[in-house]
């Protein structure tokens, strides 16, 4: 008599088992990146307190022009260049002047009137852009990305997994949809975890989703897959690179901008006054403030020779965003590009990103966010009480894995998915599987303590 195996869906406990790896692995990150990225929610707030001191400035008589407000600040800063001018908010505000010396950018903080220089400060010294690298790169650089990356990708796994697990199979309401608050000891935490889990997975899935775009690997994955698609190099409007190689594209644009100041120079192009080549700046900007963009709006010189001034609001809520390019003689616009007019896939991580740093709409999208965060950081602490209150002495504490049976090819298919739309969690979960399989199983300590059958 011949005997057939059906083929099935991992066994509960096997589900168990990888989501109890994914959780050990990213807890730690879940709480750094849910605190950081709570942080980071209120920068328009944290970064109008910073300035505040410089929003309402004494001013008795006519203001300075721009061109002279920006070469106050290029001179600030010797050797310098300007990169970007920032259009005041207000009359009273300080004019915020973006330079650019060798892979340095500092911001300098000019009196409208006086042409006092007020502050300077590095931007990747800046409060929130520290916050932003935590949040993004540990400040490690690259390999901090990568680190992030996987972390984000495990999460996404271990919500997964943990929606398989919390899947109500019989019983009551209690533990499923709300937590049964007089329950003691292990009920209680576990009611919580799984509570807190199932209403803060959704949002949570999309937040980490809506991150990758700027991950070093996955956005690189992404705009590679594009220029296969599209057919032609693809210009996004955010970047996956690490701090280190955005320095290193301002101290190229820097080197460029300093080049056409000397040609510019040695042609008598531009006056003795130092801001003899920033006089198209007035130009410019009285053409930008009838067209009431939304803030903050920054205006950046020429990067070549023959190349046009370039304007674009640089808001927070990204699909306000407009892109412009103007001509430095006359002030005219050459070029208009509103959100409206990118392709989808730009817009769908434009509106991605807006509502992941919760800017899309106004506050109730940073208090959707800091839940998730919040919940996010409860769901952590839940599972590792639980953990600790498990685990026998001696061992990790890991579910025990069981004999093994045939997976669904619906499973299988799905695991492959995952791994292509998640090249680093595919990576690492084969890895882990050959380690486990050729090198853990054989190991009778390694082998025990981990709880391989």
């Amino acid at each position: 008599m011949t005997h057939t195996h059906r083929r099935r869906w991992p066994s509960y406990a096997a589900v168990w088992r990888w989501h109890f790896y994914a959780g050990l692995f990213c807890v730690p990150f879940v709480l750094w990146l849910a605190v950081t990225g709570s942080i980071y929610l209120f920068r328009p707030q944290v970064e109008a307190l910073i300035d505040a001191p410089y929003a309402n400035l004494a001013i008795t008589g006519p203001r300075a022009s721009a061109a002279d407000q920006a070469a106050a600040a290029v001179r600030a800063v010797p050797g310098s260049v300007l990169h970007r001018y920032q259009l005041p908010e207000t009359d009273t505000q300080a004019v915020q002047v973006i330079v650019g010396k060798g892979k340095e950018e500092t911001r300098v903080y000019v009196h409208p009137q006086t042409l006092a220089v007020l502050k300077t400060v590095d931007e990747d010294s800046r409060l929130m852009r520290v916050i932003f690298r935590l949040h993004g790169e540990l400040l490690a650089g690259t390999p901090g990305s990568y680190l992030v990356e996987l972390a984000a990708s495990w999460t996404i796994v271990m919500l997964l997994s943990g929606l398989f697990l919390w899947w109500p199979r019989g019983g009551g309401l209690g533990g499923v949809l709300y937590p049964r608050l007089t329950a003691g000891g292990r009920r209680f935490w576990r009611d919580l975890h799984g509570v807190t889990g199932f209403w803060v997975s959704a949002f949570a899935l999309f937040l980490l989703v809506s991150g990758l775009p700027w991950a070093k690997s996955w956005g690189g994955y992404l705009k590679a897959v594009r220029q296969v698609v599209e057919g032609h190099p693809v210009k996004q409007d955010w970047t996956t690179g690490t701090a280190e190689e955005l320095r290193r594209r301002a101290a190229m644009d820097a080197g460029t901008r300093a080049m056409m100041g000397e040609h510019a120079e040695h042609h008598g192009m531009a006056m003795a006054h130092p801001s003899g080549s920033l006089v198209p700046l007035d130009r410019l900007i009285a053409t930008l403030g009838p067209l009431r963009l939304a803030t903050p709006v920054l205006v950046s010189p020429p990067t070549g020779p023959g190349q046009p001034w370039t304007a674009k609001s640089d808001a927070a809520n990204r699909p306000l965003r407009t892109d412009l390019t103007l001509d430095g003689e006359t002030g005219k616009i050459l070029t208009r590009k509103d959100f409206a007019q990118r392709r989808l896939v730009d817009r769908l991580v434009g509106w991605g990103v807006a509502i992941h740093e919760g800017q899309a709409f106004g506050w109730l999208n940073q208090l959707l966010n800091l839940l998730t965060a919040l919940g996010l950081i409860l769901l952590a602490i839940s599972s590792t009480v639980l953990w600790w209150r498990r685990r026998p002495e001696g061992v990790l504490g890991a579910p025990r894995a069981g004999a093994t049976g045939p997976a669904a090819i619906a499973f299988f298919a799905l695991v492959v998915l995952l791994g292509l739309l998640l090249p680093l969690m595919g990576a690492s979960l084969l890895a882990m599987l050959l380690v486990e399989r050729f090198v853990l199983a054989h190991l009778p300590a390694p082998r025990r303590w981990l709880g391989l059958a």
